[in-house]
Parts: C-alpha cells; sequence; structure tokens
C-alpha cells in the first residue's frame, strides 16, 4: 500500500476522524508563540493538511487570521462543517495555492509525513513572509507506558506494517527528517493526555490508515479483540490516553 494511497484513505472515515483523534494541549500553542517569537493574535497563518480541522480551530482561537489547505474531498467536507467561516483551499504541502511571501507562519499537524520535503520546503519558504516560520507538529506515542507500547505492537503485527522505533531521534536526526537541515530550527517535546470512553480510544486508533486501508473485516477483528483485552486493564472503560506532541519550528532563512 503506497503512502499516497494511505493518505486519501482518511476521507472514507473524516467523520470518524473529527469525532475521535485527540486534539492539541494549550500549551503547544504557546511554545508556537514562544519559538516563533511572535503572537499567533493577528498573524497570518496557512493550516496546511488541516483534515477536519483540528489544529485550524486552535489557531483561529488563539486569534490568527488563518486560512487552511486540503487536499481530500472528505475531510474538506467535514472541516466545512466544522469551521463554516474558516477560508479553505483545495491543495497540498507539495504544490501550496498561496501566493509568495503572503503568510507569517505555515503550520502541519499531524501532515508533514506525508509531504514529499524536497518540494514541501522550498513551497513553504515560498510562500513565507521574510522573518516568518514554519511549525510541524505531531502527537506521538508514548511509548514508555506499558500497554500503549503493548498495543502499537499487536497494532503492527495485525496490520502488517512496521512497528515504529521505540527510541526517539535526537534533534540532529529529528531535523533531517523533517527536511530542515540546513535552516534554523528549533523543537520542543510536550507530554499529555487525555481521558475518554472505551469506545473513543478504539474508533481513533481504528482511523489511522493502517485499519483504513486494511478493510471491515480485518479491523472488527482486531478491535473486538482489543475490547477484551482493555476491559481488564480498565474495568470502568475509561482510557487515559497519554502523548508527546513532537513541536519542530524552522525559520525562513
Amino acid at each position: 500500500m503506497t503512502a499516497l494511497s494511505r493518505a486519501h484513505s482518511f476521507n472514507a472515515a473524516a467523520a470518524q476522524y473529527a469525532a475521535n483523534r485527540p486534539s492539541y494541549p494549550p500549551a503547544l500553542l504557546d511554545a508556537v508563540e514562544e519559538l516563533t517569537g511572535r503572537p499567533l493574535a493577528g498573524a497570518r497563518v496557512a493550516d496546511v493538511g488541516a483534515g477536519t480541522g483540528i489544529a485550524t480551530a486552535l489557531l483561529r482561537e488563539r486569534g490568527a487570521d488563518v486560512i487552511a489547505v486540503e487536499p481530500g474531498d472528505g475531510m474538506a467536507a467535514e472541516f466545512r462543517r466544522a469551521l463554516p467561516d474558516v477560508p479553505i483551499v483545495r491543495g497540498d504541502g507539495n504544490a501550496l495555492p498561496l501566493a509568495d511571501a503572503s503568510h507569517d507562519l505555515i503550520t502541519y499537524a499531524q501532515s508533514w509525513h506525508w509531504t514529499d520535503t524536497d518540494r514541501s520546503v522550498p513551497e513553504a519558504l515560498r510562500v513565507l513572509r521574510p522573518g516568518g516560520s514554519i511549525a510541524v507538529w505531531w502527537n506521538t506515542t508514548a511509548f514508555d507506558v506499558p500497554w500503549i507500547a503493548a498495543q502499537h505492537e499487536r497494532i503492527a503485527n495485525h496490520c502488517g506494517v512496521r512497528q515504529p522505533s521505540l527510541a526517539r531521534p535526537d534533534d540532529s536526526r529529528a531535523a533531517q527528517l523533517a527536511g530542515f537541515s540546513g535552516l534554523r530550527f528549533v523543537r520542543r517535546q510536550l507530554r499529555w493526555s487525555r481521558v475518554v470512553p472505551l469506545d473513543t480510544h478504539l474508533a481513533n486508533i481504528s482511523s489511522h490508515s493502517a485499519f483504513l486501508v486494511l478493510g471491515e473485516t480485518g479491523t472488527q477483528e482486531f478491535l473486538t479483540d482489543e475490547r477484551a483485552r482493555l476491559r481488564e486493564i480498565f474495568p470502568d472503560e475509561t482510557v487515559e490516553e497519554t502523548y508527546l506532541v513532537d513541536l519542530l519550528v524552522a525559520a525562513r532563512p
């Protein structure tokens, strides 16, 4: 299964994605302001790969003048339902439908890894004003929580995907993976958690691309077994999900 087909798989599950995926802690937006050296209020921001608008909504709440960029039909439709007053244009990080030197900040929440950084980095720099910044971030897995690490191993085995490394890349390697080598960048990692019903947790994990391309039968087989396992750990069917947000901010040279 190609990366492109996995990226487009979200469109068929946009409502599930919007209802069950985690958002981000307020400290993340505080860090973005600190590391970019300017408030979000009044900043002209493009949120690329905006999906259903989870990050876009937070940026708007901070007072940013934000426009969303989203390639997928299903995700864009869900975005318009959730944020009807926020402009959204169709496109992706590899070819931004935005003017040169038009934005103070370009953000990519969970979406940067779907881009080709040989193309998306120059595109972001083209669209940024002098002094502008690129901010990319992900909710990453807290592998030091035993039940979470065990679950991800089961997911990898069931879906036939590569088990992610338990070792986090250092700053240099993280910048290289993000395509930021040669740029002035800073990194911040923020730990947070949310408490959700078991049904929400299962809907969250099954909204990931590994399950969306697997199909209904294979997904339901996994979820049935996983529900039984998690009921033993969380008998009240309330699950604490723990995340580590990995944030990188690069300045336009």
